[in-house]
């Protein structure tokens, strides 16, 4: 190969969100020539995007922050006990800047496709402007819910008020004041945003196709004591999240539901209930996931809840879910959430009975009536983990595109390889272990853990690495049987890869590592131990 054949980088990263910051730091540190390319105007990843009033964390600040630096860990002060978008986007421009690593990166970046170049060994991405880019590696990070998905309904474009998906909320302020707003979808998004506006918009008709089991998250500022509490307290606050199924502060109760008397149980589930955070979904007994004995009486301890905290009867069974048990999909944490249908200015509108017909230019249409506003939210969610991959063109040995190869559900080997795409290395793909885990958590794992794998390498003059078939089919059967264990395998959601609004993901599909983080590390390390056993490497 002459020079002029050479990849203009070692490492290409796509996204420049949690997973590519840290990523192009390691890279950065070790000396390797890296780019990143990020679609948008600046790095943050979903917090860039994510605008929308109430966004913010349902996981701790304090673990959701990067644990990779104590003099970082030392200086930054987060605000608030959950922060919002606002401070998180700050947070991780800070990131960049202390680091050096904006000199890295181009934003405005689309990526359209990307092609694996068989002669060479190298990816080629092309990018929406027309410029190529060329890289021994190329290295996704282009996050587990960032292809976001508007209804399938007809009109959406007719409307001629102000319309847009939460994902795309507008930089510039948006006036609410006395508006006419419907929200679309009940999803954790639709909760923060309802929540929030409620009560500075004139009126508010929220259209819910199903409801969510929702949870308090009890947020509150960080008062200086706790600031330096925090501080002074890292080393175990990672080190306990190091050790929980999700990377949480919150770790299950050992104890069986039917161990335990009734009392003693219900004492528990108010304790958690009061407790911030996800401590009702995580710190719950070992069972309530596995056992649907034990899910049904702790739903029904939520959905007594729920009705204590919402005044009319009809609509407080409107917003308990039936289909499914407390925890079998994405618990959503809110603040008064509930208390929003209590205002005379906030609507329930069931489409399950009063299906929607169409977006028409003043409104949205019924089977009941026409509703006109002055603004449409869409909080109809995302084509989680996949879709993502889906909207650029990969194409690997062959020819062969990776949207066609997943067709069916992704197959990979600890969701960082798949086969047939030697050097695309996935820093959340489907069925890896930060996908399902309090996501910086499972950052830092999957990118020490690649960064690892492209130093051993460098080290023993290897350029190519590409999973095996014969170990994507053993995980895959691994993930399978993970699965099989736990309720929400039962249950349509984005863990299981059903969206109605994305053609073809109406069957189960094998998103996530439900295994739990302690587990997923021990087999990363066991590979990584083997010289990479799984892989092929030339």
């Amino acid at each position: 190969m002459t020079d002029q054949d050479q990849p203009q980088h070692e490492a290409i990263i796509i996204g420049a969100g949690v997973a590519g910051i840290y990523q192009m730091y390691r890279l950065q540190e070790l000396g390797i020539d890296a780019t990143v390319l990020e679609a948008a105007d600046g790095p943050g990843g979903t917090w860039y995007w994510n605008r929308y009033p109430g966004a913010r964390f349902d996981s701790e600040s304090y673990t959701y922050g990067y644990s990779f630096s104590k003099e970082l860990l030392d200086e930054w002060e987060w605000s608030e006990h959950f922060a919002g978008q606002p401070e998180t986007l700050r947070y991780l421009n800070h990131v960049v800047d202390k680091f050096d690593l904006r000199r890295h990166m181009q934003f405005g970046c689309k990526v359209a496709g990307a092609s694996f170049d068989e002669e060479g060994s190298f990816w080629t991405v092309h990018l929406e402007d027309g410029r190529e880019i060329t890289g021994r590696f190329l290295l996704t990070a282009i996050g587990m819910l960032s292809a976001a998905t508007l209804p399938n309904i007809e009109g959406v474009d007719s409307f001629e008020g102000e319309a847009w998906h939460t994902y795309y909320w507008p930089h510039d302020p948006v006036e609410l004041d006395g508006k006419r707003v419907a929200v679309i979808g009940t999803g954790a998004t639709g909760v923060q945003v309802i929540s929030e506006i409620a009560d500075k918009v004139g009126e508010l008709t929220v259209f819910q196709r199903r409801p969510n089991w929702c949870a308090p998250l009890h947020n509150a500022p960080i008062d200086q004591p706790t600031q330096a509490q925090i501080k002074a307290s890292y080393d175990e606050i990672f080190e306990i999240c190091r050790q929980t199924p999700g990377g949480f502060l919150h770790g299950p109760d050992p104890r069986k539901f039917r161990d335990v008397p009734e009392e003693e149980r219900l004492t528990l589930w108010q304790k958690l209930y009061e407790t911030p955070g996800f401590s009702k979904w995580m710190s719950n007994f070992i069972d309530v996931g596995i056992n649907p004995e034990a899910n049904a009486e702790y739903s029904e301890f939520i959905a007594n809840k729920i009705r204590e905290r919402v005044n009319d009867p009809m609509t407080a069974e409107k917003l308990i879910p039936k289909d499914h048990g407390f925890g079998t999909r994405r618990v959503p944490l809110e603040t008064h959430y509930f208390e929003a249908y209590n205002r005379g200015n906030v609507h329930l509108i069931d489409i399950n009975e009063t299906p929607i017909e169409r977006i028409t230019p003043k409104g949205v249409q019924t089977t009941y009536q026409e509703f006109e506003f002055d603004l449409i939210i869409y909080a109809t969610g995302f084509d989680a983990i996949t879709g993502a991959f889906d909207r650029i063109s990969f194409t690997g040995v062959d020819g062969v595109a990776l949207r066609d190869q997943w067709a069916d559900g992704p197959d990979t080997f600890l969701g960082m390889g798949t086969t047939g795409f030697p050097n695309l290395l996935m820093l959340s793909g489907p069925q890896g272990g930060s996908v399902s885990t309090n996501y910086p958590r499972g950052i830092e794992t999957s990118v020490d853990w690649i960064t690892d794998l492209l130093c051993y390498m460098r080290d023993h003059g290897y350029r190519r690495v590409e999973s095996r078939e014969d170990a994507e089919l053993e995980w895959l059967q691994h993930v399978q049987e993970m699965y099989q264990f736990q309720l929400m395998s039962k249950v349509k959601s984005w863990f299981t890869g059903y969206n109605s609004n994305v053609e073809g993901h109406d069957t189960i599909r094998y998103q996530i590592y439900p295994g739990g983080a302690p587990r997923y590390r021990e087999r990363l390390e066991e590979v990584a131990s083997s010289g990479y056993e799984g892989f092929k490497l030339t």
